[in-house]
């Protein structure tokens, strides 16, 4: 059964008429109400609506710009506990996870993308499975899977952070088949720069 943020995602594509063929030459930008429905169009209306750049978990928002802190600080204070503790588990740099969860979802538990990765650290069912996270929306479960994902990674490339976030994102088989490198692929390649950036910034945090 679709979740309802799925459904709403499919309705404002088919609103905007918005086609996701790989060929499709418009921008596509989403919005978040206060309510968490999801508004997705061609033509914003308004400067909160953010551009998506096609990944392959589905569709994320564009690295153009500076991410606003201050617009994360809610939600980065009401998952700290939860994120400091798993990092505590898995020994990870506290920074680290927040950067890739600000990266995936920034934040947003119920974030589902068009792949069907799912929460906080944008699960893949397969890795969910793995992880035996059963319930993917379930933030302590997922910030559990997502940092014991992360862990191995780090071991599989020999702590090296920036491999470890390229196989996040484009999985451990694909950094492996180009040579224990970042792959050639342009979404990773931004999502690795996007997450560097921002482990560089909070690790500058007093507090997280």
């Amino acid at each position: 059964m679709s979740s309802p943020v799925f459904k709403t995602f499919a309705a404002g594509l088919l609103a905007a008429g918005v086609l996701l063929a790989p060929t499709a030459q418009a921008d596509i930008y989403k919005y978040v109400d206060k309510y968490g429905r999801v508004t997705l169009t061609d033509r914003p209306s308004h400067s909160g609506f953010k551009r998506l750049v096609r990944t392959w978990k589905g569709w994320n928002e564009s690295s153009t710009g500076r991410t606003s802190y201050k617009q994360l600080a809610v939600s980065r204070k009401r998952f700290r506990e939860a994120i400091a503790s798993a990092a505590r588990d898995q020994e990870l740099p506290t920074a680290l996870v927040h950067a890739v969860i600000t990266a995936e979802s920034a934040y947003n538990p119920e974030a589902v993308s068009r792949a069907g990765a799912v929460g906080l650290m944008q699960l893949m069912p397969a890795t969910a499975e793995r992880y035996g996270v059963h319930n993917r929306k379930d933030p302590h479960a997922n910030i559990k899977g997502g940092t014991s994902y992360l862990k191995d990674l780090l071991g599989m490339f020999n702590n090296d952070v920036t491999l470890a976030v390229a196989a996040y994102n484009a999985g451990e088989n694909a950094v492996i088949r180009h040579g224990r490198k970042i792959p050639p692929y342009e979404e990773t390649r931004t999502y690795v720069q996007r997450v560097l950036k921002y482990y560089a910034d909070y690790k500058r945090m007093k507090e997280l």
